[in-house]
């Protein structure tokens, strides 16, 4: 069921279910000019690979910028580094927030449609990746949300303008869920530690509305979640893991 939400403080407009309803869960994410969409899709691990699975893919097209490549690449090519980066930023902002024994294949794909050259879309892409994942099937621990807090002139602001980012000495992005952070990424020219604290909680105390707004949107949507499917022996990995590292084999080394 396609269901819009709206968050007026931050302007973020949101369109759930409405687009690629083949995926599991997505989130058609709107702030001012700049659109994207995220999708979250889920298959189950046909054997353990030790690892969770996850895969998060952050792509701009040229078109979002009314672009067309040109030259002799005419198509969008591989990914840049800030594709790279972005895309890094969403996953280890999400990956904590996965049950311990859920190992199914999981991909986020966020794709950016539109800039307006104003709103930056680090942050709006993790948000938009947290929803999609929140209103999916996916046992997904979150919501989770997102804000860049930035220093311009020796006065703090939360989601700056991207000109306003650009000329700032302090851009620290945060994610985190309610209860505390997740993710912290940024540069920084010779702050304290006490203000690297008041930016964090900056940060945190608007990371708490985007979540109490997600909720909201998810009580709305109600998903039903899929219970982990144990593929192995978690609790004999788990066992083999502490005599592996028990301090008693670890004197012996």
């Amino acid at each position: 069921m396609s269901k819009d939400f709206t968050l007026p403080k931050y302007g973020y407009q949101v369109k759930i279910n409405t687009l690629a309803r083949q995926a599991d869960g997505s989130a058609w994410l709107q702030q001012g000019g700049t659109v994207l969409l995220a999708t979250a899709v889920s298959a189950p691990s046909k054997e353990f690979m030790g690892f969770f699975p996850l895969s998060v893919d952050y792509r701009e097209q040229f078109s979002a910028a009314g672009k067309i490549p040109g030259g002799y690449f005419k198509r969008e090519g591989r990914s840049t580094d800030k594709e790279v980066l972005t895309s890094r930023i969403i996953d280890r902002a999400i990956r904590p927030l996965f049950p311990k024994d859920y190992f199914n294949q999981v991909q986020v794909i966020v794709t950016v449609y539109s800039v307006d050259k104003e709103h930056t879309t680090t942050t709006i892409a993790a948000l938009a990746s947290s929803l999609a994942l929140s209103v999916s099937k996916i046992p997904f621990l979150g919501p989770i949300g997102v804000a860049e807090v930035a220093r311009l002139d020796g006065q703090w602001m939360v989601n700056p303008s991207y000109e306003q980012s650009l000329e700032s000495d302090v851009k620290i992005t945060v994610a985190g869920t309610k209860d505390g952070i997740c993710m912290v990424e940024g540069s920084t020219n010779e702050i304290s530690e006490q203000e690297c604290i008041d930016a964090l909680f900056l940060a945190h105390a608007a990371i708490k509305e985007q979540v109490a707004w997600q909720e909201e949107i998810v009580a709305s949507v109600a998903p039903e979640k899929e219970i982990p499917s144990l593929i192995v022996n978690w609790q004999t990995w788990e066992q083999r893991a502490y005599d592996y590292m028990s301090p008693a084999r670890l004197q012996g080394i």
